[in-house]
């Protein structure tokens, strides 16, 4: 589909031929953004798909060091509906009763039937060892009372999927829970709107088996202020793709991530004919028209 959509505007108007895409981007919201598999090896082995070498890529997945991210990339965060989360909101002073919140899967059977590559083993370390612990309320059940949930809870789990970033990150922002990040290299949303370290907690791959002592370890005080941090409006505001776009919001993020990228160095201007990318690279399934 990308291919046919370049094919087309190279074809149709001068400004894809003057860089090769150097002063495009696109946007791709894939697991592995512009690698196109949603498993990580084959993500890995197809690479970034040729014709978009040049593109600026806006992506959901960010991890330091991988083929699937390239420099000069924009990370963002995933969707979430954010009038539906609205209509979910409890009283602000409700307790947060439940220490550890999770809902989701810790295997995933279909397509990873031996388990340890769905999440790196990562989910299912949480299960085999918290499943029994009454201060982890965790489930694969998706419960109606989702969103309410996450309002009561103090810390809400964001492990990686098959890909590392996952619509929790959002919705703990939002619900005021804090995230705690189980992706190692992750490379999160708007960095230079967000505090991350400052408002989440991360906990390595390996330390799993030890999230409850990590945990229960963090001091009262500390765990406060990541609260009070996390009730700040603007910080809810820069993780949601409201209608229509309101000013600090998740799109205006983009744009200032986008205009940071101006003027365009003049070394990414191509001379009349010239041709940087490879069009037949890549795999047989991929040069088929769309």
């Amino acid at each position: 589909m990308m291919r046919s959509a370049i094919q087309l505007i190279s074809s149709n108007w001068p400004y894809w031929n003057r860089t090769e895409g150097a002063d495009h981007f696109f946007l791709v919201p894939h697991d592995f953004g512009a690698c196109f598999h949603y498993q990580e090896e084959k993500a890995i082995e197809r690479g970034i798909l040729p014709l978009l070498q040049r593109a600026t890529l806006v992506q959901t997945f960010g991890q330091r060091n991988h083929v699937c991210l390239k420099e000069g990339s924009i990370t963002i965060p995933p969707y979430a509906p954010p009038q539906k989360m609205q209509t979910h909101l409890i009283p602000d002073k409700t307790p947060r009763s439940i220490f550890v919140y999770f809902r989701g899967l810790f295997y995933d059977v279909g397509n990873d039937p031996e388990g340890g590559y769905y999440a790196r083993g990562a989910r299912a370390a949480v299960w085999e060892n918290f499943k029994d612990n009454p201060l982890f309320d965790i489930s694969t059940e998706h419960p109606t009372t989702y969103y309410e949930d996450m309002q009561r809870a103090v810390f809400c789990l964001c492990p990686l999927g098959w890909a590392p970033w996952s619509p929790r990150l959002v919705e703990a922002v939002i619900f005021g829970c804090i995230p705690v990040i189980i992706a190692d290299d992750i490379v999160l949303p708007f960095a230079d709107a967000i505090p991350w370290e400052e408002i989440g907690v991360f906990v390595d791959e390996k330390d799993v088996p030890n999230l409850d002592t990590i945990l229960t370890s963090i001091p009262p005080e500390v765990i406060l202020r990541k609260q009070r941090l996390l009730a700040n409006p603007s910080m809810k505001q820069a993780m949601l793709f409201p209608q229509p776009a309101q000013p600090g919001d998740a799109f205006h993020q983009v744009l200032n991530g986008l205009a940071r990228k101006l003027p365009h160095d003049k070394s990414v201007y191509l001379k009349p004919g010239e041709r940087v990318l490879n069009w037949t690279a890549g795999p047989v399934g991929d040069l088929k028209p769309w």
